[in-house]
């Protein structure tokens, strides 16, 4: 039946051009974003994923930056603690050169005093960012630093973030408050000849005048100084080296985990990034290529509509 009340195909080729005009609009969309899921309605699912991750990038690059200020502050403890054990290197050269029968000894106790000073200097200049491992000139006794290290999110969604730590116990060097707990501050027990026997003897490098002081005697050369508490002196530098070493080590081994932690990181996010891209990410030679043949459509759909409306230009020619 031929009606001039209801066109069917116009219906019908109309119906056909919202279709091609709501999927070309979809497409471009997806073009001009590059975006397939830019909008919880397009895929709630993958939407609430790619967002989640999304924030935990941003959390784990901000423990990137805190991983870099970790990095700069335990590599300016080593670096001070490295140039220290240099020093101490030196005057326990100076302290055997002390032993040698007829030596000035008043002449290397000079030497060891500049030494000592450079020695302070260097402890006291060890900070960053207004901390300081090595040199400590508060009333509390030097306390384990923690560095954030990473950001995790657990099976059950939950979050925490994990820390690396590092006790400056084990690398203070000069302590003010309490000489016990300074590297070089604190007492060295030595075994020196007595007579017929033996005794025991404390030194301490560096008198930082501490509120407590340390018991023994300073590593101080004079004239009258003999060669038995030359050897206590050198005896006791060495215990001291021992232990700058071994704390040297310590910051070492931080340093290493703090920069596998960062690259750790660096990857982590770059893996994220990729996944949350194949989630959400449109195809462009895909959608580029469906553009192309939605364009064609909209063009065979206009002259489709083109059609059906003439049908009732033909209704009037049966008047004429």
């Amino acid at each position: 039946m031929t009606s001039i009340m209801t066109n069917g195909a116009a219906i019908a080729a109309l119906n056909t051009m919202r279709s091609i005009n709501s999927s070309m609009e979809e497409t471009q969309n997806r073009i001009s974003s590059g975006y397939r899921v830019d909008t919880a309605s397009d895929n709630a699912a993958y939407w609430s994923i790619a967002t989640t991750m999304r924030s935990d990038n941003k959390a784990l690059s901000t423990v990137q930056d805190a991983l870099g200020l970790g990095a700069a502050k335990v590599d300016t403890a080593y670096t001070a603690m490295d140039s220290s054990i240099d020093v101490v290197s030196e005057i326990k050269a100076k302290l055997v050169a002390a032993r040698e029968p007829g030596v000035d000894k008043e002449k290397i106790n000079s030497e060891l005093t500049e030494l000592k000073s450079q020695l302070s200097s260097i402890a006291e200049s060890a900070s960053f960012s207004g901390e300081n491992w090595l040199y400590n000139d508060t009333t509390t006794a030097p306390a384990t630093k923690e560095m954030v290290g990473s950001f995790v999110r657990a099976s059950d969604n939950s979050v925490s973030v994990k820390l690396i730590s590092f006790d400056t116990a084990e690398s203070t060097l000069v302590d003010t408050n309490d000489a016990g707990d300074g590297l070089l501050t604190k007492d060295y027990t030595a075994t020196i000849p007595s007579g017929t026997g033996t005794t025991t003897v404390q030194y301490f490098l560096i008198d930082a005048s501490s509120t407590t002081s340390a018991a023994g005697s300073e590593v101080t050369l004079y004239t009258t100084t003999s060669d038995d508490e030359v050897e206590g002196m050198i005896s006791a530098v060495d215990a001291m080296l021992s232990d700058m070493t071994d704390a040297a080590s310590s910051l070492g081994a931080t340093k290493s985990r703090i920069d596998m932690q960062n690259e750790f990181v660096a990857d982590l996010m770059d893996v994220i990034d990729t996944g949350v891209g194949r989630l959400v990410d449109a195809d462009m030679n895909e959608e580029s290529t469906k553009l192309k043949a939605l364009q064609t459509q909209q063009q065979l759909g206009i002259q489709s509509l083109s059609i059906a409306n003439s049908n009732s230009d033909n209704i009037l020619s049966l008047f004429r």
